[in-house]
């Protein structure tokens, strides 16, 4: 069994319009909105083995905060390649974590992280899914599990959404 934690990063601050967009920071309401996040995972028991962080500024600052609640320390990989990417490139990039790891954590952008969270579902609709479907908001966190032996082997349609939360759940 391995679960796959697709995070969206916390609300990004737009008030410095003269940086690039891969620098923007968390703002206000995404630093109050990261750590609950960690909380959640460490109290049901779901702290990732590894983390795949895309170089954003806004992703970073999202696991940074999040990983403070957690305890522990799980492998981090920031991964250029995450930077907005797309649901195809956020698989190749979870195909090539070991077999060892079991919970994995991917903390990316829209619209990528969504499009996979689709892709991934298999069997009826949820009200978990049809609200990750609608809108997966900043801070948006769904939780799947497969019957795979190795994280190549993932494949769409072939997940078990067990949650979707979002920042305001977690309130």
């Amino acid at each position: 069994m391995r679960r796959l934690l697709l995070l969206r990063h916390t609300k990004s601050s737009w008030r410095d319009g003269s940086l690039p967009d891969i620098e923007r920071p968390l703002g206000p309401r995404g630093r109050r909105a990261a750590p609950p996040i960690g909380v959640y995972l460490r109290d049901h028991g779901l702290a990732p083995q590894q983390v795949l962080v895309s170089t954003a500024q806004r992703t970073r600052e999202t696991w940074n905060m999040v990983s403070l609640m957690l305890g522990g320390e799980p492998l981090v990989r920031y991964d250029d390649k995450l930077y907005l990417a797309d649901a195809d490139e956020i698989l190749a990039r979870i195909g090539k974590v070991p077999a060892t790891v079991e919970t994995l954590l991917v903390v990316g952008h829209n619209p990528g992280i969504q499009e996979l969270a689709v892709a991934l579902h298999e069997g009826e609709e949820t009200d978990d899914f049809n609200r990750l479907d609608a809108k997966f908001p900043t801070g948006g966190l769904a939780i799947y599990e497969f019957d795979i032996d190795k994280w190549s082997d993932i494949a769409t349609r072939s997940g078990h959404l067990v949650s979707f939360l979002t920042p305001r759940d977690l309130v």
